[in-house]
């Protein structure tokens, strides 16, 4: 279930299902620290690549069982829907785009979906199939793409596009049906808010609310088990980087990566750990660490403020290309999540480092039509679309 439905839970507090659920916050995931403990993290093979990977445990799990679902042809766009299963935790959901009718090889294009407190979906914001959205993700659309689909836009333009659920987001999402007594006393807060305030919230909407409150669980977690929520992301999000670099169809030698908001940060994660990412798209995701820790910690979530990460570099080093690599930052001048003064001190930080491109935009926390537009412009001409 892309949303485990966390009400029966709230009947007695939690505490016996808890009892009888041993893998307490981690439940659905029973097989993850295994993992963790029998595989080393991922050495990219340079300096800032390997203490990046080092300090946020990051794995490269394989994927396997690779299959398509299904398949569709709408709107200028082939798509499928695809699935591979990771060695811990449940299936991956993932939709593959192309130009409708063309099969010769085409640059290949990995879409990271943004944090945006909502983990009832994931990568569903950024695609648009021939049925219904799920309401989560057509409002996502709508507010913080400009009602757009980038996925099928840039499929269009001549790439093939692959979005996933990373970790803990859509199909792989944590069961959250029977909740530890610490997270089953911050539903219970969190139920009395809703009923002085006279609200009911859907069953998506109570997800992502207890997503939420058990993220800072599964942070910890991933902290005592050597790896990080941040790091547990970017193995997900390589894996499927494997995944669409082995597609028939897809030029191997030309791959790239787009995201907004903690898509972004994502972007900026995958590119510093894998060379074979050649043009990156950050929209909305970049500022000075100085400018955000301690006045923004509460602002944004374990995705970005991971333990360790400042060993490895400010978060413009962090996105600095390397050779053969290009990078496009997009910066909101009226995002209210980033200090205008972090994202002028981090353009600064960049400029002058071969192909890196930023740009201001009138524009709050969001990826506009006129910022998706360059970023369609600057990967056609980065990767020969």
């Amino acid at each position: 279930m892309t949303s485990p439905d966390p009400s029966p839970a709230l009947a007695d507090g939690g505490a016996a299902h808890a009892a009888s659920h041993p893998a307490g916050p981690l439940t659905g995931y029973t097989d993850w620290p295994a993992y963790l403990e029998r595989t080393a993290p991922h050495r990219p093979g340079d300096e800032r690549g390997d203490t990046l990977a080092h300090v946020l445990g990051v794995r490269r799990p394989v994927a396997d069982g690779i299959r398509v679902e299904r398949t569709w042809s709408s709107g200028g766009v082939d798509g499928s829907e695809v699935s591979w299963q990771l060695p811990y935790g449940p299936r991956t959901r993932a939709w593959l785009l192309r130009p409708a009718g063309i099969r010769s090889p085409l640059p290949g294009l990995l879409g990271l979906h943004c944090h945006g407190g909502v983990r009832s979906v994931g990568a569903e914001q950024l695609v648009e199939t021939d049925r219904p959205a799920h309401p989560t993700a057509a409002r996502l659309r709508r507010d913080i793409y400009d009602g757009r689909a980038p996925a099928n836009d840039l499929a269009r333009a001549g790439f093939a596009v692959l979005v996933h659920d990373t970790f803990s987001w859509g199909s792989r999402a944590f069961d959250l049906s029977q909740p530890t007594p610490r997270l089953a006393e911050h539903i219970a807060a969190r139920e009395a808010l809703w009923r002085e305030r006279g609200e009911d919230p859907s069953a998506d909407d109570r997800f992502d609310a207890i997503s939420t409150l058990h993220e800072d669980s599964l942070a910890k977690a991933a902290g005592m088990l050597g790896s990080s929520l941040a790091g547990a992301v970017a193995s997900d999000d390589l894996a499927a980087l494997d995944v669409l670099a082995e597609m028939p169809g897809v030029d191997p030698g030309r791959l790239g990566v787009f995201g907004l908001s903690g898509g972004g940060g994502r972007a900026v994660l995958a590119a510093a750990l894998d060379r074979r990412i050649s043009a990156t798209v950050v929209t909305c995701m970049m500022a000075t660490f100085a400018s955000l820790v301690p006045a923004e910690i509460d602002t944004h979530s374990w995705l970005l403020h991971s333990p360790g990460i400042r060993v490895a570099g400010d978060w413009p080093d962090l996105a600095r290309p390397r050779e053969g690599q290009a990078v496009l930052v997009q910066y909101g001048r009226h995002d209210p999540l980033f200090p205008a003064a972090g994202m002028r001190a981090a353009d600064a930080a960049l400029v002058g480092s071969a192909g890196y491109a930023g740009s201001f935009h009138d524009a709050g926390h969001v990826s506009s039509r006129e910022m998706q537009d360059e970023a369609r412009a600057f990967l056609a001409d980065r990767l020969g679309a």
